[in-house]
């Protein structure tokens, strides 16, 4: 008896007052079409850090790099980098080792296009995300995540060298079941 509530009372500390979540997200997708010469790669890093300002609330940072570099058949290299911030906001729901959270996030990049290696314009995006998920925390310091998207908004801005700016608006529910998000969090 003694064992599975001291199990219990470890595995609900995670998300107690003054720990800290670390985790993030890593991406790398490579296309090509088939007897086509070309392809296209996307990578993404963006570790996370969040502080349990109280019990089941926390307040935290995410930032890192994204790019997209194409390559076409007539050997043309298009990139376009962009760095990013995403301050979030996640509130933890229930007890023992699974709990449901809501996450709030804005995040934002700025970013540069360039045509073999000669910048072509600049990228601005800014968003808002209301994202629900479970975590499963198997021990004391892991949590394993699964999440969706959920409601978002994002205005994304792009200025060609020496042209004007145009902007577009996307606003959307993706609530996907059966291509949610997986990750992994510490706790300390």
């Amino acid at each position: 008896m003694m064992t599975g509530l001291g199990f219990a009372v470890a595995v609900n500390a995670q998300t107690d007052k003054g720990n800290m979540m670390f985790g993030g997200n890593a991406a790398y997708d490579y296309s090509k079409v088939v007897d086509v010469d070309g392809n296209t790669q996307q990578y993404t890093i963006m570790p996370q850090v969040g502080f349990f300002v109280q019990d089941n609330f926390a307040l935290g940072l995410g930032f890192g790099y994204s790019g997209t570099t194409e390559k076409s058949a007539s050997d043309i290299k298009s990139t376009v980098g962009e760095f990013a911030v995403a301050p979030f906001a996640r509130l933890y729901k229930g007890e023992g080792p699974v709990k449901f959270f809501g996450q709030l996030s804005v995040p934002m990049g700025w970013g540069t296009s360039k045509v073999d290696d000669n910048k072509t314009g600049t990228t601005q995006r800014y968003g808002a995300a209301v994202s629900p998920g479970i975590a499963y925390f198997p021990s004391n310091r892991l949590g394993i995540e699964l999440s969706v998207k959920g409601l978002y908004f994002e205005n994304t801005s792009r200025k060609p060298e020496g042209g004007s700016k145009v902007s577009a608006n996307a606003f959307g529910l993706d609530a996907n079941s059966l291509a949610p998000s997986i990750g992994v969090s510490f706790y300390l």
